[in-house]
């Protein structure tokens, strides 16, 4: 600044180059720990979606489990059933 408290043209541009240097830093680092959220939250998404993919992939073995053992009393109860209301048929 010059001596006599008045602001020059040359202050002016200096104090402007100073404040573009330090939004573009700023900016810069705004951008980064923009970056790092965005990652952070990827892999946040990701794992929830491997866990929840393997537990459906459990509850699907469980339910084809399930489905096999609730045929495989369907049969036997049509058996019981062929046997009360036909007695004399052969099996």
């Amino acid at each position: 600044m010059a001596n006599n408290n008045h602001v020059t043209k040359a202050d002016l541009k200096a104090l402007r180059d100073e404040l573009k240097g330090d939004m573009k830093a700023l900016r810069d680092e705004l951008i980064e720990a923009i970056r790092d959220v965005e990652t952070k939250l990827l892999k946040a998404f990701y794992g929830f979606a491997e866990s929840t993919q393997e537990r459906i992939s459990n509850n699907e073995g469980a339910t084809d489990g399930l489905k096999k053992r609730l045929a495989t009393l369907e049969r036997r109860i049509t058996d019981l059933e062929k046997r009360i209301n036909f007695p004399h048929a052969s099996p």
